[in-house]
């Protein structure tokens, strides 16, 4: 495992780099997408909150691969023949943004439905719209209560993130396959990769357990 290491640290590194940004640039989209789809499926408008509803079913229930390899062979042809260039890196974080958006969503309209009604009618009746009451009573109130459950799905989606191996999204994963395939040292390839991905989820996983211990407290160090 050293002499891999040792050897092939540049690719692995090369990788590692781009795991990292497929997975802060999923992160932040799929936790905004998941918002307001999540508040989507709350809003008094029937129509509004079937619509919300499906897009949440339809990718929460379909494998993240699928996902990936259908905006990989399908999509980027599509969009690449109107002068807009999509990659394996676009395409399989595009489909992880998208697959963790639906699990998010659940998540903070979960949380949202676990706040007392009661804020929601004191908001109205003190001459704030619904979508004021959300913005500024409601939501921040339902982050605060989903941090453990959001820490959960970030961390899966950092995980997840090896989806772009199987679209050529130069990820970790990928080189990983490349360089055990060259190697025929399977074993201390992905033990290799298993460090790097420790890199960025153990940081996260103490990172969110953090934010719950401070929002506990009130925000009082």
């Amino acid at each position: 495992m050293i002499e891999i290491l040792t050897k092939y640290f540049a690719t692995f590194a090369d990788g590692f780099l781009i795991t990292l940004e497929s997975s802060i640039i999923a992160l932040i989209g799929s936790l905004v997408l998941g918002t307001l789809f999540a508040v989507l499926q709350l809003v008094p408008n029937k129509f509004v909150n079937r619509l919300a509803q499906a897009y949440v079913e339809i990718f929460r229930n379909i494998p993240l691969l699928v996902i990936t390899l259908f905006f990989f062979a399908f999509v980027a042809p599509l969009v690449t023949h109107l002068g807009i260039a999509m990659d394996g890196f676009t395409a399989g974080t595009i489909g992880l943004t998208l697959y963790t958006s639906s699990f998010i969503a659940e998540v903070i309209r979960a949380s949202i439905n676990a706040i007392p009604k009661g804020q929601m009618e004191a908001g109205r009746t003190n001459g704030m719209t619904w979508w004021q009451t959300m913005r500024l009573i409601i939501l921040p109130q339902a982050f605060k209560m989903s941090i453990p459950s959001l820490g959960n799905q970030f961390i899966n989606l950092v995980k997840n993130s090896s989806v772009l191996a199987f679209v050529a999204g130069m990820d970790l994963m990928y080189q990983a396959n490349n360089i055990a395939q060259s190697t025929f040292d399977s074993m201390g390839t992905y033990m290799v990769v298993a460090l790097f991905y420790l890199v960025i989820t153990l940081p996260l996983s103490y990172g969110m357990k953090y934010i719950e211990y401070r929002s506990n407290r009130g925000g009082n160090a």
